[in-house]
């Protein structure tokens, strides 16, 4: 697995929950350019601390001026994700902002593009594992209606912007993140530890392949080395599959909680999760270093000291 050093990096969408980890471990070994709108003016001060390169600008009109063309890398991790039915807008950003920024990075070596599994069918057996090669379409969350549509648009532009700049690309499509810093399963033990339900969907057990934010630090490297024209499409979760129930009462289990859950089917937090095939993904990177078991018990103790954690 190659480790990125030495690069020079446009990061689109580093104040996100994983982009605002990831851009701030590679800055200890890279020139790193963030570009993001820097709405919190204190999450925009924490990178430059660190070492990031600001550059404010919304990728629905992108404003490249005064922005360098000679990166050797591009992550693109930002995304449309507002609530409402305002598809133009989610294109605009998503698919179109994903084209511009390309046509501005055409003279890297590569270019790593976030999509998400998020934009697979929902297969009828929840365990089984969904390989890149499987049917596309999404359930349309309530959360966000749009998201699915404009991320396969997405994926689309950025497959053949690669092709017409010869640009060499990884579409990634992410899991569950989960880390320090947020994620899926932090969220849920936030609802436990204030004696909240879990809603989960009735009849159907939610899956997945929870990936922690330190894996993902340790694997931009190999899915940007893997970058190809035509590009590479990957799966980018973990390599253990886990229901939600499961790891919930697991974490419940280590902090003295007792997990209850509900059944809520029109709820878009109850999480309409697949199983990503890791295969692939593996060939590139190697194995995830980061157990579920361990990755959860290491958020609860960095996000909560104060609770003393059950072995």
């Amino acid at each position: 697995m190659k480790d990125l050093k030495n690069e020079k990096i446009l990061f689109a969408g580093l104040t996100g929950q994983i982009g605002y980890r990831l851009a701030s471990y590679l800055a200890k070994s890279n020139e790193v350019w963030g570009l993001a709108r820097f709405r919190d003016e204190a999450k925009r001060k924490h990178l430059q601390s660190e070492g990031v390169r600001t550059h404010a600008t919304d990728l629905g009109s992108p404003e490249f001026r005064g922005l360098p063309d000679d990166f050797t890398c591009l992550i693109h991790f930002a995304v449309y994700q507002e609530g409402g039915l305002d598809f133009d807008a989610a294109l605009r950003v998503n698919a179109e902002g994903t084209g511009l920024l390309m046509s501005h990075c055409r003279r890297a070596r590569a270019a790593l593009i976030m999509s998400s599994c998020a934009i697979y069918d929902l297969p009828e057996d929840p365990y089984r594992a969904l390989k890149e090669t499987d049917p596309l379409g999404g359930p349309r969350s309530l959360h966000c209606p749009t998201y699915a549509t404009s991320k396969m648009a997405q994926e689309a532009v950025a497959r053949a912007a690669a092709r017409q700049l010869g640009l060499p690309t990884t579409i990634a499509r992410m899991n569950v993140y989960y880390g320090e810093y947020g994620g899926l399963p932090p969220w849920q033990f936030e609802w436990m530890l204030a004696g909240l339900p879990v809603p989960v969907q009735p009849g159907r057990a939610s899956v997945c392949t929870p990936i922690h934010e330190d894996d993902i630090n340790y694997q931009a490297g190999g899915l940007l080395a893997a970058a190809s024209v035509p590009a590479t499409i990957v799966n980018w979760g973990g390599d253990e599959a886990v229901e939600v129930r499961t790891y919930c009462a697991y974490m419940g289990e280590i902090a003295g909680l007792k997990p209850q859950f509900i059944d809520a089917p029109d709820d878009p937090l109850a999480a309409k999760t697949v199983v990503a095939d890791s295969t692939r993904r593996r060939e590139f990177t190697g194995e995830c270093r980061v157990k579920w078991r361990d990755g959860m018990r290491r958020v609860i103790a960095a996000r909560h000291p104060e609770i003393k954690l059950r072995e």
